[in-house]
């Protein structure tokens, strides 16, 4: 199965036999691929009903929850790797569900789209109205995302909450990962997507 470029990204960052909890999990799309080819024992939790009847039909553990209020019912260290894809800027707390996220695992993949993109300043800047990307299609009335954050908001909230960034990287349009030693500012600028591979500070 082909996995979007985000996703398949994040796949990388998990660790073959790990125990996977994928908040967000959508259709369970990344959890089939882990446990198809990595051997992982995966779960997940997703707000819609219609993803997770989508799950369970691929043979997944996968529950109906709320990431917001329902990740302080897992006990501590109960997982190897904890992933939220594409899932964080529409948390109400994201700081919180991070925290959340290296309480229960021992690390954490995180993506998400980067609202600092020059096409996404661009339309700000002269269109005059909320941007419309391919990875941000919403209007600004209805859209999920409640929390737009930009690669450099990312990292300062990580810096600010005590958590470590492991690795990362930034996709371009294309979803080609951009090379490694680009500085932050370039991939502000021109990643369209993140991925962070994250874990607690000793």
């Amino acid at each position: 199965m082909m996995l979007r470029p985000d996703l398949a990204a994040v796949a990388d960052a998990v660790p073959h036999g790990a125990r996977v909890l994928d908040i967000g999990c959508g259709d369970g799309a990344l959890l089939a691929v882990l446990r198809d080819t990595k051997a992982v024992e995966g779960r997940g939790i997703d707000v819609s009903g219609a993803n997770v009847a989508s799950a369970v039909a691929r043979g997944l553990s996968v529950v109906q929850g709320d990431a917001d209020a329902d990740l302080a019912d897992y006990p501590d260290d109960a997982f190897d790797m904890a992933i939220l894809s594409d899932t964080l800027q529409a948390m109400r707390s994201p700081a919180t569900v991070l925290a959340e996220l290296l309480r229960i695992a021992r690390r954490a993949v995180v993506s998400f789209p980067n609202f600092g993109h020059w096409r996404v300043r661009m339309q700000l800047l002269f269109a005059g109205h909320m941007p419309q990307t391919d990875i941000l299609p919403y209007s600004w009335y209805d859209t999920p995302n409640i929390h737009h954050c930009t690669i450099k908001d990312f990292r300062m909230l990580c810096s600010e909450i005590g958590v470590k960034m492991e690795r990362a990287v930034a996709l371009n349009a294309s979803g080609t990962p951009m090379r490694l030693n680009a500085p932050w500012w370039f991939w502000n600028l021109f990643g369209e997507q993140a991925v962070f591979l994250l874990s607690r500070k000793a």
